[in-house]
């Protein structure tokens, strides 16, 4: 899951949202120098990439890809699902999309400062080119893919899975739909729990 499903997840808390958007930045036990809330919101994005990466239907949608990909498939398909996510928002969020991303936008450019650098560097992109919104057209996904692309070491050719993903649309687009009710109902319970820990 990317950056709109890891918001998405975090249900109705600031804070929790807050760390959750946090998590990728946030390496080992350093989820522990931020206030409770916060932290908490560290693991719960890390709940979410551990049953991400563990079930089986994300892992069928990974290996149609891993051939080419390899390990950056399931960066692949953690963006592939959040294109669903966008595209068909209005199901799963009382909230429109627009509405959604510029309320989070608010409550994490308010914390900018006390982000990790890397953080504080991406979130003005973020904010000024309205990734969440741009996820849900195919244009936007390969604007972001072909960055993810840039950023990394070797030559994983990300934004050639643009291509992968207009091939086999309707497959991808059930894998999600199988998928998501699983993570929201195991993410529901595991948030609340987290927060009455």
């Amino acid at each position: 899951m990317n950056y709109l499903a890891h918001l998405y997840l975090s249900g109705s808390h600031s804070k929790i949202a807050i760390g959750n958007f946090l998590g990728d930045f946030v390496k080992g036990s350093q989820y522990q120098d931020y206030e409770p809330d916060i932290a908490k919101g560290v693991l719960l994005h890390r709940e979410i990439d551990r049953f991400t990466d563990s079930h089986e239907v994300v892992s069928q949608s990974k290996k149609r890809l891993s051939e080419k990909y390899r390990h950056y498939s399931g960066v692949i398909v953690d963006m592939f699902y959040d294109h669903f996510l966008a595209k068909n928002f209005s199901e799963f969020h009382s909230d429109d999309l627009k509405t959604f991303s510029e309320n989070h936008f608010k409550q994490l450019l308010a914390f900018q400062n006390q982000m990790p650098s890397r953080a504080q560097h991406m979130l003005p992109y973020m904010v000024s080119n309205n990734w969440l919104l741009a996820y849900a057209e195919i244009k936007g996904i390969h604007r972001a893919l072909l960055g993810l692309s840039r950023r990394t070491k070797f030559d994983s050719k990300m934004d050639e899975s643009i291509q992968d993903l207009t091939r086999n649309y309707s497959m991808f687009e059930e894998e999600f739909r199988l998928f998501f009710p699983d993570i929201q109902l195991h993410i529901s319970e595991f948030r609340e729990d987290l927060i009455n820990s």
